[in-house]
């Protein structure tokens, strides 16, 4: 089971012209579905208002966008864009449905895996769970150019093993000093836990670029002196009254106001996104993740 969750599951690239063991390339390989997960340390930084944002500006770029809702008992993406689904996470972990069966639209014809809300069970998936979810979601994102994974706040296990299994990781933070902390603590587990090497960090809330680039400057410095793990700024979100206008009215800002300050930055951020190269393997320690969850299920 190791070697072929290894070896086919994990949906990144590996050296060109090789997959596990010497194996020729496989079929994830080949689609080079790019994977990233957008988590934070604290809560109520805006974390599900930028993938949600950021995939419907993808979308009309033309890319096809799947956005997996992995806040799975506290789920509200789907409130936030103001689509009812009939199924969720919930149907799929409990043997009712298959995950395609739960593929609802969104706004730009996103794809999106909603979770469930308020069942606690979701919050604490066993290994084997993972490992067919992981496995599920391997084949369905064939064709999809990019899937965003909206996690849960915090440094919980599903929080943590659906960031490590994604090509690049996405650190949310807003200028207060408790989300600053919180996400230090959060890069803190990536790197002493699950050995991973880099990740991006984007500030929300931001009264101005200088301000935001404060906050990283802050971050960039205490983890180059405590942790082996490198901070790449990957952009910020600006203040926007219009924002939060547009979440009353269950709409984003990026439908509703392109040319607001918040939705100018979602723009130029998903104009970065498409330009720059997908992070490739290896990623920390490539296996570290997979064996862990292995090793859960066979005791």
């Amino acid at each position: 089971m190791s070697q072929r969750v290894s070896g086919k599951v994990i949906p990144l690239p590996r050296r060109e012209g090789t997959g596990a063991e010497g194996e020729p390339p496989s079929r994830r390989e080949r689609a080079a579905t790019r994977v990233l997960a957008v988590t934070s340390g604290k809560g109520g930084v805006g974390k599900t208002n930028i993938v949600a944002n950021l995939g419907f500006t993808l979308s009309r770029l033309g890319k096809k966008v799947m956005i997996l809702d992995a806040d799975l008992g506290l789920g509200n993406l789907d409130v936030l864009l103001g689509i009812a689904p009939r199924w969720n996470i919930s149907h799929v972990i409990r043997g009712e449905r298959m995950l395609a069966d739960i593929l609802a639209e969104g706004p730009g014809r996103m794809q999106i895996l909603p979770a469930a809300s308020g069942i606690q069970e979701l919050t604490r998936l066993n290994a084997e769970q993972k490992l067919q979810l992981f496995s599920d979601l391997d084949r369905l994102i064939d064709g999809v150019d990019l899937l965003l994974i909206d996690t849960a706040a915090g440094i919980s296990s599903n929080v943590m093993d659906f960031s490590v299994m994604a090509q690049e990781i996405v650190v949310v933070v807003s200028p207060e000093p408790t989300a600053i902390t919180d996400a230090y603590a959060l890069m803190k587990v990536l790197s002493l836990k699950y050995a991973e090497k880099s990740c991006k960090l984007l500030v929300n809330l931001a009264a101005s670029p200088r301000e935001a680039r404060e906050v990283f400057r802050q971050l960039e410095l205490v983890t180059a002196r405590f942790l082996d793990i490198r901070v790449e700024y990957w952009g910020h979100i600006l203040r926007d009254d219009r924002l939060a206008r547009g979440v009353k009215h269950q709409r984003l800002v990026s439908e509703l106001y392109p040319d607001s300050r918040a939705g100018r930055c979602f723009a130029d951020l998903a104009r970065r996104l498409i330009a720059s190269p997908p992070a490739h393997r290896p990623k920390g320690d490539t296996h570290l993740f997979w064996h862990h969850l292995v090793r859960s299920h066979h005791p």
